[in-house]
């Protein structure tokens, strides 16, 4: 039995709500005074949260590993990234509410930007093109056809778009042809398996006229695809354990990833106080909430240690609207580190901070990486969230005889 059938097994009703506050790319690294981007923050609302709270530090995946933002989130919903591993494509394609079905292989896009002579990439985000340029820019992608396929191609936001293939005989298991950084040029798709080389021939033939259609435009003069996936059959939300769920966020990514295990996701605008506007609209209609903040993870991808202190210090001031709504547990954490210093998705360890009313408290009286090391949950994973969260709800029955 593992830890999803455990849940299947064991939840049980109860009428107190669970809220799970995630700041995208949260754990950081030392800047400014020997302070990561959370501690050097001011944040009176999570401090003082944190003195009647169990803390500590979470690892998404396993040890050492960088997550993407799917498997971090996924872990997090309790369910193990290693055994249910999630295309990108998927998750972008369900967030902008797409349909895929069982012959369909959706792949997310990043227009980027290449230098004319050489091919080599000299931005991977083509400096953030706004969305309607991104519009304009698939529009111009859409003439392309290829005998035996039906091609989608829709926008998602800012240099982000989706390619959905469709068609007899397509198979994931594929490589992306983002190198993961700049001065390399984009890469081929290349079968992992043997079933998936009609499906490489087919987005390189893509890739092909993409590029040729791209030529002149700029800055947004070439494309990369990442995540090329199928649709998988998880275990729904529901199923697994008994939450009616609402999804609070702005960006389709994180959209995608709520709809993909069952979530409902409300329109929440684009803002955080959008968003708490719609949590206070729905609260009366769900049991659990996923509530989501992506900036922390832009602004470390940018290198901005400022910017991504404003985001957290703005996020700590929602802490009361949300525990004016009462929920029974209330978890603070993010989905994996984007350290401003690396400017990329990190390995490293997320603070984690878990408040209820039968909570034992320990001594750690700030919210931040080097106080959450003293906590009493000590180092846990992902997958372990979820579950502690719903034992505080009175969510979990006893196992066993």
């Amino acid at each position: 039995m593992d830890q999803i059938d455990l849940m299947k097994e064991l939840h049980v009703p109860s009428d107190k709500k669970i809220v799970l506050l995630v700041m995208d790319g949260l754990g950081g690294l030392p800047g400014k005074d020997g302070k990561t981007e959370l501690e050097a923050a001011r944040t009176p609302n999570m401090d003082r949260l944190s003195r009647e709270s169990m803390l500590g530090l979470s690892t998404p995946v396993a040890p050492g590993i960088t997550p993407g933002s799917g498997p971090g989130h996924l872990a997090l919903f309790g369910y193990n990234a290693l055994k249910y591993q999630i295309g990108r494509g998927v998750l972008e394609a369900l967030g902008i509410g797409l349909r895929l079905g069982e012959k369909s292989l959706a792949a997310r896009g990043n227009f980027c930007t290449l230098d004319p002579k050489s091919g080599v990439i000299t931005d991977r985000r083509a400096g953030r093109i706004p969305t309607d340029e991104c519009a304009r820019l698939v529009e111009k992608l859409r003439q392309i056809s290829i005998d035996g396929v039906d091609i989608t191609v829709q926008p998602v936001k800012d240099y982000r778009f989706v390619l959905v293939l469709e068609g007899e005989d397509l198979h994931d298991g594929l490589t992306e042809t983002d190198p993961q950084k700049t001065g390399l040029k984009p890469l081929p798709v290349k079968p992992i398996r043997n079933e998936a080389e009609k499906s490489a021939l087919i987005l390189n033939e893509w890739l092909e006229k993409a590029f040729e259609l791209l030529r002149n435009e700029r800055p947004a003069n070439g494309c990369t695809l990442r995540g090329i996936a199928k649709n998988p059959d998880l275990p729904t939300f529901k199923d697994v354990y008994g939450l009616d769920a609402c999804a609070i966020a702005t960006y389709p990514m994180y959209k995608g990833i709520a709809r993909l295990v069952g979530m409902d996701v409300p329109d929440a605008g684009e803002s955080i106080e959008t968003e708490i506007r719609t949590l206070r609209e729905k609260w009366h209609d769900y049991d659990f909430f996923f509530f989501h903040v992506k900036k922390t993870d832009s602004y470390g991808e940018d290198g901005n240690f400022d910017a991504k202190v404003g985001v957290i210090e703005e996020t700590d001031k929602i802490i009361p609207d949300i525990l004016k709504l009462g929920p029974g547990v209330l978890v603070i954490t993010g989905d994996h580190s984007t350290p401003w210093a690396l400017k990329s998705h990190s390995w490293h360890e997320l603070p984690v901070l878990i408040h209820a009313d039968n909570i034992r408290f320990d001594s750690v009286t700030e919210f931040g990486e080097t106080a959450c090391i003293m906590g009493a949950l000590g180092h846990i994973r992902h997958t372990d969230i979820l579950p502690l969260a719903m034992a505080h709800a009175g969510r979990l029955t006893k196992f066993g005889a």
